[in-house]
């Protein structure tokens, strides 16, 4: 009698698994970048909308600097806090929107984190400070709206986010791992 091979199926799918297990785990870093997001914005409700705003969690803008999986996660969590706060559609779409540009401009950035913080600073200002002229009855000028979100923006991603980058470097395992 003929003695048979072993068939090794482990050899032949592991690429695949690998591949699959890499695509759950970028899925599952997005979700949760989302929810706190989404969970900051809301707990801190009365200072994260309005012309003056100091959403705290725009920190997180920082990270598409580590990870491209931040990207979608950021602004999943804008349009969930958006939902439940802020100022309705316009919000959902002009805020969501600035995050979504902030946080590829922060990628394409990556490799200069301290230029890097700068795009969601600047897509925040003007789209949200505009969107807000537009939305806010009796709105100050529309000047006044992006150098006020501009500024709250530049205090948290620049004056935070610098920081918390170099929080992140020195101990990866606290979210690269």
């Amino acid at each position: 009698m003929k003695k048979r091979k072993p068939v090794t199926v482990a050899a032949e799918t592991a690429p695949v698994i690998k591949q699959r297990s890499s695509k759950t785990k970028s899925l599952v870093l997005s979700a949760a970048i989302a929810a706190i997001y989404a969970v900051l914005t809301l707990l801190l409700a009365p200072i994260s909308y309005g012309p003056v705003q100091l959403r705290v969690a725009e920190v997180m803008t920082v990270l598409p600097i580590f990870t491209s999986c931040a990207v979608p996660g950021l602004t999943v969590g804008c349009i969930v806090a958006n939902l439940f706060g802020g100022f309705g559609l316009y919000d959902i779409i002009f805020g969501s929107l600035a995050t979504l540009l902030g946080g590829l401009g922060t990628r394409a950035l990556r490799k200069k984190p301290i230029i890097a913080v700068w795009p969601p600073v600047l897509s925040n200002a003007v789209i949200v400070g505009s969107m807000l002229y537009f939305v806010v009855p009796d709105s100050p000028a529309l000047l006044w709206n992006i150098i006020s979100v501009g500024l709250s923006q530049m205090l948290i991603c620049v004056g935070l986010g610098i920081p918390f980058i170099w929080l992140l470097k020195k101990y990866p395992r606290l979210f690269l791992q």
